[in-house]
């Protein structure tokens, strides 16, 4: 089953929900506002029949965020969503669903639909995801705090601590000391690999890929980011299944990291990113000035290691 779902920006920068009524699956929880694609249509036709049906609106434009197929009681959907700012009329519900509009900073995870919640991630992660390099040394902590904190102070939005030469605690250490201005910012911190840390500290932690194969069930709380690094589409499905918020898949590009592993390419990288349930950035080879091919490719962006830090 195709289903077509909006993500609705008002002026105020907030999303538009509805809540699933009493009697279908999954009630009470919360979704982003749609229906089914009807055989021979269009999605954007369809999108903009369902909103006018549900909400009484005539969508004027919109445009493709992210692709989530799912399962539910033993039927496939692909939830299609699509993105808009531009409509006429106000929306009102048509049927008899609640309605409420959230900033996607307010939204709590927990009151969407699993599939939702995909579509929530693909709204808050920003199109750069940017990983420190693995030779930093840990006497220049120091040095790596001021550079960190300056590429958060001017924008970056999502930063990993991946530092294999320093003791665990320390790298600990540097992000409890990063954390006043992450929060203050409004940017998201992770640990590579440290599932303790991220949860003694509340951020987030990128999943090494061997950890990803050996978890049966998330291992953080819903407001605590977990990345998965993923090389393969085994991975990333199973990444979704264990309720991951995003993917790194690897390599895409020749990098001189991995000189012995073929790289995927954007051909493939697109057909496996398109295919995943979660938010997949393009790593490997990546720079920041290809964050538009890789959403082109069904990508959030891209992640990188020694182009992001100048």
């Amino acid at each position: 089953m195709h289903v077509m779902a909006a993500v609705m920006h008002d002026a105020d920068g907030r999303v538009l929900l509805a809540q699933r009524p009493a009697g279908k699956h999954l009630a009470g929880l919360w979704e982003f506002p749609g229906g089914k694609l009807e055989p021979g249509e269009a999605p954007l036709a369809a999108l903009a029949r369902e909103l006018h049906e549900e909400l009484g609106i005539t969508l004027q434009r919109a445009e493709p965020l992210i692709r989530v197929p799912c399962r539910y009681i033993e039927r496939e959907l692909l939830l299609d969503t699509w993105q808009t700012d531009q409509w006429e009329g106000s929306p009102q519900s048509l049927e008899g669903q609640a309605l409420q509009w959230l900033l996607p900073t307010q939204v709590d995870p927990a009151m969407l639909t699993p599939a939702d919640r995909a579509i929530l991630q693909a709204l808050r992660l920003p199109h750069r995801y940017q990983i420190t390099p693995a030779e930093v040394r840990p006497d220049q902590r120091g040095i790596w705090f001021e550079r960190i904190g300056q590429t958060i102070e001017h924008g970056a939005q999502l930063v990993q601590l991946r530092l294999p030469l320093w003791p665990r605690e320390l790298v600990r250490e540097l992000a409890a000391a990063l954390l006043p201005l992450v929060r203050r910012r409004g940017a998201q911190l992770l640990l590579n690999g440290d599932v303790d840390g991220a949860l003694a500290l509340g951020i987030g932690v990128q999943l090494k890929s061997a950890q990803l194969v050996a978890l049966s069930e998330r291992p953080l709380p819903l407001l605590q980011l977990v990345g998965a690094s993923c090389h393969d589409a085994a991975h990333l499905a199973h990444a979704a299944d264990i309720g991951a918020d995003f993917a790194t898949l690897s390599p895409v590009a020749a990098t001189p990291s991995h000189l012995l592993t073929p790289p995927l390419g954007w051909s493939r990288f697109h057909s496996l990113a398109e295919a995943a349930a979660l938010p997949v950035y393009a790593l490997g080879g990546m720079a920041p000035s290809l964050s538009m091919q890789a959403r082109q490719c069904s990508g959030q962006g891209v992640a990188g290691i020694r182009e992001f830090w100048p």
